[in-house]
């Protein structure tokens, strides 16, 4: 792939993660470090390959079970994105306000959507790219939009719902208790927009990202309440 075309790719893969960091970033009252946000959002990405190996290996028994395997590869998701985030930040004195959690979630999780989208980019973009230079700015944009509207954003907003119950855990003293509970509403949560996408079957992305509108407003419902 020529250099151009590997920017194209690149771009089109971290412009949607990077837009809604700093939106979410614009949450927090007092700013976490730079470098602990930069390396949360590295550990999300390179947990990337546990669960994109055990995904495969999910995929492979449970072909047959449609509803279970979508189930079964949300949850993993979520599950691994919060490993990444519990790792970076876990011992860091920087993590010291409840809204934190949320915050180092949701980088976490934007860097996991950043290597998704170069893989979905990467596949996609030969295609459009052999009919012309139109016609490949054109798959780049349209892929740009699709996931900064879709999948992106249901990263961060299902992240988002862990760190919330994190942070809720820990102010509880109970964190394994609440974390379970975010897991199992996020991964709930994930599952029901992969069937969204299916059942529309990549044709109109309006249904599901009205459903990620509404759940977007219960996250900033929960921010303003850690903030409080």
């Amino acid at each position: 792939m020529e250099v151009a075309n590997v920017f194209i790719v690149l771009a089109a893969a971290f412009v949607p993660a990077l837009v809604w960091l700093f939106f979410f970033l614009r949450e927090d009252l007092h700013p976490e470090p730079k470098r602990l946000i930069i390396k949360t959002f590295l550990f999300g990405a390179a947990v990337t390959v546990p669960t994109f190996a055990i995904q495969s290996v999910a995929d492979y028994f449970l072909k047959g079970e449609f509803v279970i395997l979508v189930a079964t590869l949300a949850f993993l998701e979520e599950f691994f994105k919060f490993l990444a985030a519990w790792f970076a930040v876990r011992r860091n004195p920087a993590f010291d306000e409840p809204v934190d959690a949320m915050i180092y979630t949701i980088a976490a999780a934007l860097g996991f959507a950043t290597v998704e989208n170069i893989f979905v980019t990467g596949s996609a973009y030969p295609l459009s790219a052999s009919l012309g230079v139109f016609f490949a700015a054109g798959g780049a944009l349209s892929i740009l939009i699709y996931r900064f509207v879709g999948a992106t954003l249901l990263h961060a907003l299902a992240s988002s719902l862990v760190g919330y119950a994190w942070a809720r855990g820990r102010i509880r003293k109970n964190p394994r208790r609440f974390v379970a509970l975010g897991l199992a509403i996020a991964g709930a949560m994930h599952a029901v927009f992969n069937f969204l996408i299916y059942r529309f079957e990549y044709e109109n992305i309006l249904v599901p990202a009205l459903f990620l509108a509404l759940a977007g407003f219960f996250v900033l419902v929960d921010f303003e309440r850690l903030k409080r």
